[in-house]
């Protein structure tokens, strides 16, 4: 509740998507920013394999001293390597037992090391390679919306610092709350929830939670209450300030199926409220928008259905929602 007794997460602005949008045509992305934004994702592909790359040339200085392929087997340190380079992804491995794997291993040498003659440990890293490969492959079905968190992440805390208000945020490996700096690069890679107070009182942010009044993940769940009561307040709708689907998508090709899984998760937020008599906020931030896509937003921020939409890859359209979601 807020100092007037009535639900904090009744309390909508009037129009805050005219701050930064004056027509539907503004929500549409441009091929600039499509561009951009491929180019972001090769970047980030490139910066996730790294590490697989390392490994690949660490497991060829391994083996190029062996006499024979059937030597690696006698090295232990290298048998998680060796699994991945017979087609074996960390996943499935974890369904195998030890002589499962030491057989798949075996096989592999026999079938596809031994066959390659001289240029076996060519082919080790370069089967390695295939296998890690599948698994960015994987990570980067997800890596959209990652990108789209950090991307939102920086901007709300640079426009928490440009109003010099302290902030939280929450380690999502250690689950510890820290103190906020805004010259810390990386805290956007590392945490799940932000938490500072207005002129309304405490506010938490967190990302990917599912509230039991929902029953389904939501991007975003602005709340009313402190960093370390943020469990207890997700049992209360009251103290809901805002809700939102946050898609970081880039490819046209995909933007009305983001946008029909998103308009389907902010529907089920309306009705689980609806039926506590409470309307909290919402919001859609979305990277790849087309025009029938912007056009059915459009309606929907003017008749009250949703209370605030961005681009993503529009920088004044991001700082405008940050503000709004700050001010909240």
């Amino acid at each position: 509740m807020n100092p007037t007794g009535q639900p904090v997460g009744n309390k909508n602005s009037d129009q805050p998507y005219q701050s930064h949008l004056a027509t539907k045509a503004d929500l549409v992305t441009s091929h600039t920013e499509t561009r951009a934004g491929f180019l972001a994702l090769a970047l980030e592909k490139n910066r996730q394999a790294t590490p697989f790359i390392t490994q690949a040339r660490a497991l060829k200085a391994v083996a190029l001293p062996l006499a024979r392929p059937a030597n690696l087997l006698d090295l232990p340190n290298i048998q998680a390597a060796l699994v991945a380079a017979a087609g074996i992804s960390n996943k499935a491995a974890g369904h195998l037992d030890a002589a499962t794997k030491e057989q798949a291993v075996r096989d592999f040498i026999a079938n596809f090391l031994d066959v390659a003659g001289a240029d076996w440990v060519d082919e080790l890293v370069y089967r390695f390679l295939i296998t890690r490969g599948d698994t960015i492959g994987g990570s980067m079905r997800n890596i959209g919306g990652a990108i789209a968190q950090r991307t939102l992440t920086r901007n709300i805390i640079a426009t928490l610092s440009l109003a010099n208000v302290p902030f939280e945020w929450r380690h999502a490996k250690t689950k510890k709350w820290l103190t906020g700096s805004s010259s810390d690069p990386d805290i956007e890679f590392q945490t799940n929830a932000l938490s500072w107070t207005n002129a309304q009182g405490p506010r938490t942010l967190r990302y990917n939670y599912s509230p039991a009044i929902v029953g389904k993940n939501i991007d975003l769940c602005l709340l009313a209450c402190a960093a370390q009561d943020f469990d207890t307040a997700v049992l209360d709708g009251s103290l809901y300030v805002a809700l939102g689907e946050l898609k970081g998508g880039i490819d046209p090709a995909g933007a009305d199926e983001h946008w029909k899984t998103a308009r389907t998760a902010l529907l089920r937020i309306r009705d689980a409220f609806s039926r506590l008599n409470l309307a909290p906020a919402s919001v859609f931030v979305g990277a790849a928008i087309v025009s029938g896509m912007a056009d059915e937003i459009w309606t929907q921020l003017g008749n009250g259905t949703l209370t605030n939409a961005a681009n993503l890859t529009d920088d004044n359209q991001l700082a405008s929602v940050c503000r709004w979601i700050i001010d909240l």
